[in-house]
């Protein structure tokens, strides 16, 4: 996604994690998910909440799954996510395979699905 890609932790894990429904708290999408972590008074989470699902409506297969950072801690401090929004794509294994935080482009999100599916 656009210039605020977290370079830290490449492009995704490296493969190393997979996420899936339990670690989601929802079914993942068959060939893609993007995965938002919001706080509850985040107003770009607002927005990003409307572009993830717009994208995930226009692509079969993919599914926009929002998690909120405050009532998965654990989860969040796992995956190094420091701030709200933070968006991950993860392919069909559940894999991340970008991430970047703040309020994304539409068609930056559509770009960064091409490397998940």
């Amino acid at each position: 996604m656009r210039g605020q890609d977290d370079e830290r932790h490449g492009g995704g894990d490296g493969g190393r994690v997979s996420l899936g429904a339990a670690e989601l708290g929802a079914e993942p999408g068959r060939r893609a998910s993007l995965v938002q972590f919001s706080s509850a008074f985040c107003q770009p989470c607002r927005a990003t909440r409307r572009i993830l699902a717009e994208v995930a409506g226009m692509i079969e297969g993919v599914a926009h799954i929002e998690i909120d950072a405050e009532d998965r801690l654990e989860l969040v401090r796992s995956l190094g996510i420091e701030k709200t929004p933070t968006v991950l794509v993860l392919d069909a294994a559940g894999r991340i395979v970008r991430r970047a935080a703040g309020m994304p482009r539409k068609a930056d999100v559509i770009a960064a699905l091409g490397a998940a599916v």
